[in-house]
Parts: structure tokens; C-alpha cells; sequence
């Protein structure tokens, strides 16, 4: 298993309201063929807490098709409850995960103290048939995962890796001196990657590798081979649209992405709604501009 490599966090298309299988093989097979690792399903861009367990198995089961055994399938399997999240990871390895990947719980936040967090990983990680990966995205769930928890984890045999959805980095720095070499830091924001990547990341699961993924394997590797020049312009070119499919616009303008790069993206799930038209067209633009040859 490979997570030294970018991930797409696959949104989950519907047709009919209803998931949509055929949508998840054509994407998932147009982005291994596009040179990334495999995917992400069931995440904070899959619209997970959306979705029933019988569709979720759905999902895995779609994904799992497509994915290729020389690639890797991440599973989201986060919960609420220790015991809910171990249910779904043991569900996720049985239609043939590789590995799940677990946020923090958040409802609880204020009476979970990192001791509890350690207990909560910990057991996940005794029971799961399959390697666990830590979940930090403070920003978006209140809770942050601190250096020296993740470094405490890390030394668990299956638990191996952390996806910190960060832009500091000393956040990174932090991680790299605590965990060993086998454990496997992924940058989990765009705008921050070149960061992550020069301070000890060496993965990425990136939302905007969904719509520009030749451009998110590009930034890793040049960042990576010390070409650090080149790098930087690269992620000043796709910090914008990387915005715009996350924190501007949301699983819509994610979606609108996939729609306008030629994926299935489809419409959200309600409560969530579809992107307006000015959104759109800025998004089109945003595209553009990544495809249009740099100067």
C-alpha cells in the first residue's frame, strides 16, 4: 500500500437522488489513469454524514471496482461514538478497503480531552482489519489533534499515517519530529501543500486533484526533487481554484468543478443546494487558467 502519492477525495455523484455507481467508476478510472494513487471515498467531500450505511457500502463497493490493487482505496469511516467508527471501518475492509481513514469526533468537543482521543484511535486502530489513518481538520470540526498525540499514535503498528488538513507549517514540522519514518504525513489542503510538502509531508489528499490532478502530482513532485522555484509558481497558479472547490464554494463548487472539467459531478445532496451560475463561471475561469501553458 502506497500513500506516498496525491489522492483525489472523491465527492460522491447521485443520480436520481440516489448514488450512482457507474459515475464512481468513471471517475475514479479517469484519475488513476491521470497518475494518482487510487482515491478517498466517504470523506468530508463524499458528503459521508449524508449517507446511509447501505449506500455508503455502495460507494466502497463501486470504488473498489475501479480502484486497481497496484493503487490504494481510502475509506473515511469517522463517527460520532468509538464503537460506531469501529463498526464502519470493519465494514469498509470487508468490501475491500485498504485502509480507513478516521476525522475526530466532534459533537462531544468540549468533554473530549486529548486523553479520550488517544483511547478512541487507539481502539479503532486494536480492531480495525485494516491500517488506520488519523483525521486532523481543526477548521472544520473544532478539534485539533496535537504533535504529540499523533506522536504517541504513531507508534501503534496500524496506524499509519495522518491526514492534516492544514496551511501551517509548523503544524507539519511538528508532526515530522515526532513519528517515524513508516508513518506517512498527507497534506490535506492545496493552498498549503508546497508548505506541507517542504516541512516533512510526503502524501497529499487534495479536493482540487478531483478537477487538475496532472497539476497536484506536478506541485508534489517538483516540491519534492528540490525544484522549489518551479513549485511555488505552480501553487501560487492553483491556490485560487483549489479556494474556490473547498472553502469559497463547498461540496457545489466542487462539484461544478468535476461537471465542467468533463467528470461526473452532479448535484449535493439536500440540505446542501447546487452552485449558483456566477459561481460557476468563476469557477470555469478558475479551470482555465490552470489548462492555459504557464509563462
Amino acid at each position: 500500500m502506497n500513500l506516498r502519492a496525491v489522492f483525489p477525495p472523491m465527492p460522491t455523484p447521485f443520480v436520481d437522488g440516489e448514488v450512482d455507481p457507474s459515475a464512481i467508476r468513471n471517475n475514479i478510472q479517469r484519475w488513476v489513469a491521470a497518475g494518482l494513487g487510487g482515491a478517498l471515498v466517504l470523506g468530508t467531500n463524499g458528503e459521508a454524514p449524508l449517507l446511509d450505511d447501505d449506500e455508503a457500502d455502495r460507494v466502497i463497493d463501486a470504488a473498489r471496482q475501479a480502484v486497481p490493487r497496484d493503487r490504494t482505496l481510502l475509506v473515511g469511516v469517522g463517527r460520532e461514538s468509538t464503537k460506531a467508527t469501529i463498526a464502519a471501518a470493519r465494514r469498509a475492509a470487508a468490501l475491500g478497503a485498504d485502509a480507513v481513514v478516521a476525522r475526530t469526533p466532534s459533537f462531544y468537543r468540549a468533554h473530549v480531552p486529548v486523553a479520550s482521543l488517544h483511547v478512541h484511535y487507539t481502539a479503532v486502530a486494536d480492531a480495525s482489519p485494516v491500517p488506520l489513518l488519523l483525521y486532523n481538520y481543526p477548521a472544520f470540526t473544532g478539534v485539533n489533534l496535537p504533535a504529540d498525540l499523533v506522536g504517541r499514535l504513531a507508534q501503534h503498528v496500524n496506524i499509519v499515517g495522518i491526514k492534516e488538513t492544514s496551511t501551517d507549517g509548523a503544524q507539519f514540522a511538528d508532526l515530522a519530529s515526532v513519528v517515524p519514518d513508516r508513518f506517512t504525513i498527507m497534506s490535506g489542503s492545496a493552498p498549503g501543500c508546497y508548505t506541507a510538502m517542504c516541512a516533512g509531508a510526503r502524501g497529499a489528499i487534495l479536493a482540487v486533484a478531483c478537477v487538475a490532478p496532472e497539476a497536484c502530482l506536478a506541485l508534489m513532485e517538483l516540491t519534492l526533487a528540490g525544484r522549489l522555484a518551479e513549485a511555488l509558481a505552480l501553487q501560487q497558479r492553483l491556490t485560487p481554484l483549489a479556494r474556490a472547490v473547498t472553502t469559497g464554494f463547498g461540496i457545489a463548487g466542487l462539484k461544478a468543478a468535476l461537471d465542467l472539467a468533463g467528470y461526473d459531478g452532479g448535484d449535493p445532496r439536500p440540505p446542501l443546494g447546487p452552485l449558483a451560475g456566477e459561481g460557476i463561471e468563476k469557477i470555469r475561469t478558475l479551470l482555465d487558467g490552470i489548462h492555459a501553458p504557464s509563462h
